[in-house]
């Protein structure tokens, strides 16, 4: 008898296990994706809308979006595995150039999304000429822009225009009001800023649609390895995000809002107005945009790298 209820309680503490383990399971929390971005601008948009319609819970994912200041910065924090994804533009080339393992595996904004703008003595692209031009750092996506930009009008940067890097937009304003620089590549919102200012825009960059990596979805290639039914839940999320940027613009500018940390209505139209019609649909990358993304590199394998190596769709 005592051995039969010896029995009958080892069993009730396996099923007591067995039941603990079944509810752990079915409450367990949805696996973290931490995404970083190097700029507050409109080309975020499709990220924040993520969290703010709830998008990564429909697709059982925990998205957790993290400003890391500067292209340098963020590729550091990929690499580190600080971060498990990031939205980056022409700069994940040049890392990946160098020996990072990272891979492109979606487009956001497929063209230099940048305007020039510039103080009151400086009337055409072709003023610039022996001035300056100021762009956020070394590399980033207003570096490309810049140079792609010149080249359109028969300059070379560095050398028929000189470069300097001031960190970021807001920076590139300051020095713009100030008269430390006579023109500067801003991205919207701090286009409208600069309007406010009385500066006017030199040259609306999108507006010439050339192809180039702006802004898109970088990872590990190790990660995709390890878990593709996590980055195909994510890809949802962000094409799902996409869909609800391009049909709900309430919910694209209340992510803006949020994550802009504003209530400017100006400030937040202009982001939506300059960035919503760029985001493809189908966010697929192409051999086009990595293409001119290494024809404006200073990386010296740049001119003999194969385009495919890059993106992962």
């Amino acid at each position: 008898m005592a051995r039969l209820k010896f029995r009958i309680l080892v069993l009730a503490f396996w099923f007591a296990a067995v039941l603990s383990g079944s509810l752990e399971s079915l409450t367990a929390a949805p696996p973290t994706v931490k995404v970083g971005y190097p700029s507050p601008s409109g080309a975020q948009i499709p990220i924040w809308v993520i969290p703010e319609a709830k998008l990564d819970q429909r697709y059982g994912l925990n998205v957790q979006v993290i400003w890391i200041s500067g292209v340098a910065r963020l590729a550091q924090a990929m690499v580190s595995g600080d971060i498990d994804v990031s939205t980056s533009g022409g700069s994940a080339a040049n890392a990946i150039l160098s020996g990072a393992e990272l891979v492109y595996i979606a487009v956001g904004v497929p063209t230099y999304a940048f305007s020039v703008y510039a103080r009151p003595e400086v009337k055409d692209i072709a003023d610039l000429r022996g001035k300056v031009l100021a762009v956020l750092t070394k590399g980033a996506s207003s570096d490309h822009a810049a140079t792609a930009l010149l080249r359109h009008h028969g300059m070379r940067a560095g050398q028929d225009v000189k470069i300097v890097y001031l960190g970021g937009v807001r920076e590139i304003l300051a020095a713009l009001d100030r008269g430390i620089i006579p023109a500067g590549v801003l991205s919207p919102p701090t286009t409208l800023a600069a309007r406010r200012l009385g500066y006017k825009e030199l040259v609306n960059i999108a507006s010439l649609r050339l192809p180039y990596v702006h802004n898109a979805i970088v990872t590990r290639r190790s990660l995709t390895r390890q878990n593709p039914d996590l980055f195909k839940a994510f890809l949802k999320a962000y094409v799902a995000a996409v869909k609800i940027t391009h049909e709900e613009p309430e919910v694209a500018k209340r992510a803006l809002a949020r994550f802009l940390a504003t209530s400017d209505s100006g400030i937040i139209e202009e982001a939506y107005r300059a960035f919503g019609p760029l985001f493809p649909k189908v966010p697929y990358m192409t051999e086009e945009v990595i293409r001119s993304a290494l024809s404006v590199s200073d990386h010296p394998r740049a001119t003999k790298a194969d385009p495919k190596d890059f993106f992962d769709n």
